[in-house]
C-alpha cells in the first residue's frame, strides 16, 4: 500500500471544502464527488472544480463504495451527524473544527471510532507549519526552560461591520460559542500541541460588540461580505454569539495564559500569534509570517529561524515541502495534515498513536470550549478535566 491513493468525498462547499478539495488533490489523490446544500449547487461546483460526481445528498455520497475518506466541511450543527454515518458506512474521516457543538456529542463520536479500523482526524490544519513543529521540538529538547507563561491572540476584522453576516453567528447552527469555537478553538490547540501541555482551568469573559446584525436575504460564504459588491436587502437579528473574548488558563504544569480572541479588529486579516516563555527563553509564531519563528533570550542576541528544511529538525521536515526561502502557508497546511492521515491509514496499524489530530483531540477542544462558555456565565474559574 506504500504509494495507494485514495478516493475522497466532500461535503459542505463554502469557503472552507475547496480548501480542502485543493490540499488532497496536491497529494494526487482524487475528489470523486462532493455534496452541497442542494443538487444544484453540487452540479454548480463540481463543474466548476472539475469533478466527476455531484450527489443529491449525503447519505448517496456515503453509499457510494468508491469513497475511501470523507471531509466534513458542513456547518457545525451537522459535523456529529455526518461523522456518525461516515464511520459506520467504514469511511476515513477528516473533520472541520469544531468536531461537534458539544461535548456530548464529540465524547459519544470518540466512543464510536473507538477499534474502528478507521483514522478518524479533526481539522487543525494550522500545526501543518512547518515552524510549529519546530518550535514543539525545541520545546520537548527542554530548551525553554521550566515554562511558566503562555499567552497570545487570534484576531480578525471579518465580522467588523453590523452588515457582517455569517451562519457561525447563530448557534442552532454554528453552536453556542463564535468566535472562540472558531478561531480560538485553533490557538488552544496550537499551544497545547507545541508544549504537550494540558488546559486544566479557564476563566472568560466573552463580548458581544454588535448585538443587532444585518443579515441579508440571501446565502453568503465565509469572508464573502468583506469584498462588497451589489447592494443587498437586509433583516436585522439579534446576535448572542461572541464575536471577541478575553480567556484565562492554568496549563497542567503549573504555568498559567492568557489570550485574546476577535473577529472584530479591524486591520487584522488572520493572525494568530503565541508567545511562550520558558526560565530559559521564549518563543513565539505569528500566522501572518508563517514561516518566522522568534527566540527571545536574556542574555544574548535574540534569534529569527527563517523555515528552512536543511537545518530543521526531522518533525519540521516532514511537514515541509519546499527549501528555504520558498514561502509555504495556508494552503500547505491542508495538504500536510492529509498527508499524515494517508500515510497513517497506509501503515495499517490503527493500534498505533495517530501523528495528526484526532476526534479525541476535537472533544478535549469541546471540554475546554465549554468551560469558557460556564466561566463566562457565572464569573468563575472552571476546571478542565478530560
Amino acid at each position: 500500500m506504500t504509494n495507494k491513493k485514495f478516493k475522497v468525498g466532500v461535503v459542505g462547499l463554502g469557503f472552507i471544502g475547496p480548501a480542502h478539495i485543493e490540499g488532497v488533490r496536491r497529494l494526487g489523490d482524487e475528489v470523486v464527488g462532493i455534496v452541497g446544500k442542494d443538487l444544484e449547487e453540487a452540479q454548480t461546483s463540481a463543474a466548476a472544480l472539475h469533478i466527476e460526481k455531484a450527489y443529491a445528498t449525503y447519505d448517496e455520497m456515503i453509499a457510494d463504495p468508491e469513497i475511501e475518506i470523507v471531509h466534513i466541511c458542513s456547518p457545525n450543527y451537522l459535523h456529529y451527524s455526518h461523522a456518525v454515518k461516515a464511520i459506520e458506512a467504514g469511511k476515513h474521516v477528516i473533520c472541520e473544527k469544531p468536531l461537534t457543538v458539544t461535548a456530548k456529542e464529540s465524547a459519544a463520536l470518540v466512543e464510536l471510532a473507538k477499534n474502528k479500523q478507521l483514522a478518524c482526524a479533526v481539522n487543525y490544519n494550522l500545526r501543518y507549519y512547518p515552524v510549529n513543529h519546530e518550535a514543539r521540538e525545541i520545546v520537548r529538547k527542554g530548551e525553554l526552560g521550566k515554562i511558566h507563561n503562555i499567552h497570545g491572540s487570534y484576531l480578525q476584522d471579518w465580522l467588523l461591520l453590523p452588515t457582517d453576516w455569517n451562519w457561525r453567528l447563530l448557534p442552532k447552527e454554528g453552536g453556542a460559542l463564535c468566535s472562540v469555537a472558531d478561531i480560538g478553538s485553533h490557538w488552544i490547540d496550537m499551544v497545547m500541541f507545541v508544549t504537550g501541555l494540558r488546559v486544566t482551568a479557564v476563566m472568560a469573559d466573552l463580548g458581544t460588540s454588535i448585538p443587532v446584525r444585518k443579515r441579508p436575504l440571501g446565502e453568503v460564504e465565509t469572508f464573502a461580505g468583506k469584498m462588497g459588491g451589489k447592494e443587498q436587502a437586509y433583516e436585522d437579528v439579534e446576535v448572542t454569539g461572541d464575536d471577541f473574548a478575553n480567556i484565562l488558563f492554568h496549563f497542567s504544569n503549573g504555568a498559567k495564559g492568557s489570550l485574546a480572541v476577535s473577529q472584530v479588529s479591524a486591520g487584522r486579516k488572520n493572525a494568530l500569534r503565541y508567545e511562550i516563555d520558558g526560565a530559559q527563553s521564549s518563543v513565539a509564531w505569528n500566522s501572518e509570517t508563517p514561516d518566522e519563528l522568534w527566540r527571545g533570550y536574556r542574555g544574548r542576541y535574540n534569534e529569527i529561524l527563517i523555515k528552512d528544511p536543511s537545518i530543521m529538525s526531522p518533525a519540521a521536515q516532514a511537514v515541509a515541502s519546499y527549501p528555504g526561502g520558498h514561502t509555504e502557508g495556508f494552503p500547505d497546511t491542508f495538504k500536510q495534515l492529509a498527508k499524515k492521515v494517508n500515510a497513517y491509514i497506509r501503515r495499517g496499524d490503527y493500534s498505533a498513536a495517530p501523528d495528526f489530530p484526532t476526534f479525541a483531540d476535537g472533544h478535549a477542544a469541546l471540554v475546554i470550549e465549554e468551560a469558557i462558555l460556564e466561566s463566562s456565565q457565572t464569573g468563575r474559574w472552571v476546571n478542565v478535566s478530560v
